[in-house]
């Protein structure tokens, strides 16, 4: 990491976060990650800090991901299938220390006040979506977007997107539509609505002022949720127990906007989706984030040997010819014994978060 990829500063009674790769939409890597949790670790018991802050340099987002490209290198070179194999790979290390970092967000002792505005997808919702105040603009966009590169959502969007109301969760996770401000906090991503004008304003007002106060200055009203005016067909479709029923639900449902997640959702990749669809069923049950965490970690695992991980992101990212030829190809294609593949413990390689601690 160079100096300025995280900026980290105290003052004021703040702990000051401020990712720096504007031209990478401040995606995430592996030294940011492992900066930023060493930062909240002092503060937590730092009695100068008051308040943690949380923003994105630029104009364009908080944070669009992980660093996509070097998990496409690195998941190239790897051969080993076996579970676990690949946990100690520079990937599984980093995915190892960022959920442990999401986890840390989770139970932060302090305010922790991060600014979703613009882009926030992927490791961006992993060090927003957990926090105690969280602010959209009318800017933001906010999605979980794994499925379509051959992944699962993980740094916890799993339990974000089981806990939504209805089945909002599992449509944003299988179409990796974007959320709105207004659908975030309906959703249960985020908080607060205010206008981005008055971001700089806010974070002047933290300097003297709790969260609470600053905050309550400068938000509004959100605005109403699109997502939410549609749960009714969302709900009918998405409650099925299996994605081919989820599919012929959308089909058959008769408006536009649940044949339009029709077909989004079949451009995604098929082994994914059902390990998504499984995944979202099980966090929705789990009883703490650390729970789903563990259980996000084997399956990243899983998935960084796979054939769609690394199809997806050469066809997304890499040559930019968005036709990734998926593995199986369809639905029909995936094995149970595929799926369970992916949820197959790691041994003395489990992540082993414990609720609480």
């Amino acid at each position: 990491m160079t100096e300025s990829e995280v900026l980290i500063d105290k003052r004021d009674g703040l702990g000051l976060i401020t990712l720096n790769r504007p031209k990478a939409i401040n995606a995430l890597n592996h030294p940011m990650a492992l900066a930023i949790s060493a930062a909240l670790q002092v503060w937590a018991q730092d009695d100068e800090v008051r308040t943690v802050v949380v923003t994105g340099a630029g104009e364009r987002g908080l944070c669009a991901g992980g660093d996509i490209v070097a998990i496409h290198r690195d998941a190239s070179a790897l051969n080993d299938h076996s579970a676990g194999a690949n946990a100690d790979s520079a990937t599984g290390v980093f995915w190892r220390d960022e959920y442990i970092l999401n986890a840390l967000i989770g139970r932060y002792p302090k305010p922790y006040v991060v600014v979703m505005d613009g882009i926030v997808m992927g490791g961006g919702v992993g060090l927003s979506g957990h926090g105690s105040h969280r602010i959209v603009t009318e800017r933001s966009k906010i999605g979980m977007p794994e499925v379509g590169i051959g992944f699962v959502p993980d740094v916890g969007g799993t339990y974000l997107l089981a806990r939504t109301p209805g089945e909002i969760g599992t449509h944003v996770a299988l179409t990796t539509a974007r959320m709105s401000a207004g659908d975030a906090i309906a959703a249960g991503f985020a908080d607060y609505y205010m206008a981005s004008e008055h971001i700089p304003a806010l974070l002047e007002t933290l300097r003297t002022e709790t969260a609470e106060i600053a905050i309550a200055k400068f938000a509004t009203d959100a605005p109403e949720s699109e997502l939410v005016a549609q749960q009714d067909w969302i709900d009918a479709c998405y409650s099925a127990d299996t994605v081919e029923e989820i599919v012929d639900r959308l089909r058959t449902h008769g408006s536009p906007e649940a044949a339009k997640a029709a077909t989004e959702l079949l451009t995604k990749s098929p082994v994914a989706l059902k390990v998504t669809l499984r995944s979202l069923r099980a966090a929705r049950a789990a009883k703490s984030l650390e729970a789903v965490l563990n259980e996000e970690y084997r399956v990243s695992i899983a998935a960084l040997a796979s054939h769609d991980l690394v199809e997806g992101i050469r066809a997304q990212v890499i040559d930019k010819d968005r036709n990734p030829q998926w593995s199986p190809a369809t639905l029909a294609d995936v094995t149970a014994e595929q799926v369970d593949a992916y949820f197959v413990e790691l041994g003395d390689k489990e992540l082993g978060l414990e609720a609480g601690k």
